[in-house]
């Protein structure tokens, strides 16, 4: 066997440095995390830049979204083959060069080119991240380290967009994208250093008709999603894809129980805390997801306030992510994660219920108040949901389980959107308001129906054992 590397039963968790991995990976998360949602405020200057609308330039947004959805369901495998180390240091390196590229572009194919090869290195990242540090941290330490590692996607949504701003302001655009050239280069020397390349104990032949199935499966759910967050988009051409995606869905469904070595295992599926922590839980970060997008839309459209004021008020969701991190694994090991979950989930759909009372009128300590509470359940329900996913499974499944698990949550981050967008079209429609522009009272629906989601959600989670996830908790019932 080569020099560095070992199978994963061959290298003991003691013999690793958990969380410096763990550091490692949640800095190379949030690289990735924040460079999407900072480009989203640095498009007008760069379509100015490129002298193209706007609109047009989200094709670059939309590439990116969708080869992270085609390509997600292979990282497993590739780590499996030629070594976690190898993958996530060849995503993080290639995420650097595209990166270049994105800042070196001067026209749509160009840019959309670069943001193709951003994806395809996202996809292995996220995925092969979480699994090397679950392969790194014994039981015990989980908890902790899947908090680490969760929080980039908790707080890249809410900086992005005013550090965007104030990059495109005072720099420009394309600083957006060198700026992950130091940061690229150093997480590549640290993952060398840091983490072992463990290959699967097994090599397994690549699936590439599960790979076809789920990818297409998944390209054309994510790009029926895009649609529908536009005002422009028609609805047959969302339920043809929504059409194709289910088409294409149950025939990977059924081609990876039949196959001897499937792309993506759902073996993990059979395991209760995972699949409510995929099923119920997938509700749940679909209706966390909406708040990044809908309560700036409610402040600057809704309110009348400029882009910095309104941020401001959104940095309390940020603040109660941070505060919510130092009693998250407390409250976990005295509660256990059915009574923990089931408790914030309520607190959840009250926090978001809260949101739909708001009105220009409201004082801003108020919103404030309200909006760190959202991020205090926001955190606790992110974390939560993550580390149960992955608190009872095998080892020789963590790999199967890990890259489901990341196929999942990619796809309800973009849904979170949709949800939110679609809201406001259904509020819209039941007001009668043909503008195109949300009222107050379109917004105050929407927040309804993210509550009665969350509220949903619950009917799931109530079917988890109470001592479900235990080991990773601490929780001792009595």
């Amino acid at each position: 066997m080569p020099d560095g590397v070992k199978t994963v039963e061959a290298a003991p968790a003691s013999t690793r440095r958990p969380l410096q991995i763990a550091l490692l990976v949640a800095a190379a998360f949030f690289m990735e995390n924040l460079d999407g949602t900072v480009i989203a405020t640095a498009l007008p200057q760069m379509a100015r830049s490129f002298a193209m609308s706007a609109v047009d330039l989200n094709l670059g947004m939309t590439a990116y979204l969708l080869t992270l959805a085609v390509f997600i369901p292979a990282s497993g495998w590739f780590a499996d083959r030629f070594g976690a180390r190898t993958v996530l240091g060849g995503a993080i390196l290639g995420f650097t060069v595209a990166s270049v590229f994105c800042a070196m572009a001067n026209g749509l194919w160009e840019f959309t080119a670069a943001r193709v090869l951003q994806g395809i290195a996202g996809a292995m990242m996220v995925p092969v991240g979480r699994l090397v540090v679950v392969r790194a941290t014994e039981k015990r330490d989980l908890m902790r380290m899947i908090g680490i590692i969760v929080w980039p996607g908790l707080v890249a949504p809410v900086i992005g967009p005013p550090l965007g701003g104030f990059i495109t302001t005072y720099a420009s655009w394309r600083w957006i994208f060198l700026l992950n050239v130091p940061l690229g280069l150093a997480g590549l020397v640290l993952a060398w250093l840091l983490i072992r390349n463990e290959r699967g104990a097994e090599k397994k032949p690549f699936d590439w008709l599960g790979f076809g199935l789920g990818g297409g499966a998944s390209l054309s759910f994510m790009y029926g999603i895009e649609l529908l967050g536009r005002q422009d988009a028609a609805w047959a051409a969302i339920g043809g894809c929504v059409g194709v995606s289910v088409v294409l869905g149950v025939l990977a469904w059924r081609h990876a129980r039949r196959h001897a070595h499937p792309l993506l295992d759902l073996s993990a599926l059979k395991i209760p805390s995972f699949a409510v922590a995929v099923g119920g839980g997938s509700l749940f970060r679909i209706a966390i997801s909406t708040a990044p997008f809908l309560l700036p839309l409610l402040f600057q459209v809704g309110f009348g306030m400029d882009a910095f004021h309104s941020g401001l008020l959104v940095l309390a969701l940020f603040a109660g992510n941070l505060t919510m991190k130092t009693v998250t694994n407390p409250l976990l090991r005295r509660f256990g994660f059915r009574t923990a979950i089931i408790g914030n989930g309520l607190v959840v759909v009250v926090a978001a219920a809260a949101c739909a009372f708001f009105t220009p009128a409201t004082p801003w300590p108020v919103i404030a108040a309200v909006l760190f509470v959202n991020g205090l359940c926001r955190s606790m329900q992110f974390t939560s949901l993550t580390t149960l996913s992955l608190a009872e499974i095998p080892g020789p499944q963590v790999s199967g389980a890990s890259t489901l698990s990341s196929m999942v949550q990619q796809m309800t981050m973009g849904m979170g959107i949709a949800f939110g967008a679609l809201a406001l079209r259904v509020a819209a429609f039941a007001e009668g308001n043909a503008t195109g522009v949300p009222t107050v009272t379109d917004f105050r629906i929407a927040f309804g129906l993210v509550a009665a989601l969350a509220l949903a959600a619950l009917f799931d989670v109530r079917k988890l054992a109470p001592d479900a996830g235990a080991e990773v908790s601490g929780h001792r019932r009595g």
